[in-house]
């Protein structure tokens, strides 16, 4: 009943704007279990990423550390929601999660609670994220052949849908509240720094 309130709120809210919804329309829960309303974060440049805990591409919260803690006193921050929908790659708890990320990543940017980034289920901030920036390909890279395959093998369409695809996948939106860019996982945080650079 709960998330059916915070929903048709935020549906609300988004209504009643007039205008065109940005991330500050929305709320989610904490790692801690409290609700984090996004207009805090207004005037700063976010990556907003799912995350997995035993996934190939874990790896990639030290990239994600590195770049918060390089740009964070520039209005920077990287949010991280873990997801267990690819792989059963992320089954801890909350709390496992969180400390896991702490003691082998170093983790200091905000996590948010764990939950579905698609399906019914989905939380409402992804289904924004990937309606207003839909899956484009993963790349001709090696790495984005070999996802393209797995998921063609499993379901030939798969390309067809907006969604997310797997962990790791990152939304870089402006101080304006908009999303300007979708990042596949085969993206390495490396790689993002002039993409953020020319935001901040």
């Amino acid at each position: 009943m709960k998330k059916i309130l915070i929903f048709l709120a935020t549906i609300c809210a988004i209504a009643c704007t007039g205008g065109k919804t940005t991330i500050y329309d929305f709320t989610a829960e904490s790692n801690a279990g409290e609700q984090v309303n996004f207009k805090d974060y207004k005037g700063k440049v976010l990556l907003v990423v799912n995350t997995a805990s035993k996934c190939g591409f874990t790896p990639q919260y030290d990239g994600l550390e590195a770049l918060y803690k390089k740009y964070k006193d520039q209005g920077f921050v990287v949010i991280g929601f873990p997801c267990d929908q690819f792989g059963h790659q992320e089954p801890g708890t909350n709390a496992e999660i969180e400390e896991f990320c702490r003691m082998n990543h170093g983790v200091t940017f905000p996590l948010m609670a764990k939950s579905d980034v698609n399906g019914e289920n989905a939380n409402v901030i992804f289904k924004w994220l990937y309606t207003e920036k839909p899956f484009a390909g993963f790349g001709d890279s090696d790495r984005g052949k070999f996802m393209d395959g797995m998921l063609a093998r499993n379901d030939p369409d798969y390309a067809s849908n907006p969604d997310i695809k797997w962990n790791f996948t990152k939304f870089l939106v402006d101080r304006k509240g908009n999303v300007v860019a979708r990042f596949e996982p085969v993206v390495t945080p490396e790689d993002l720094e002039d993409e953020i650079e020319d935001l901040l």
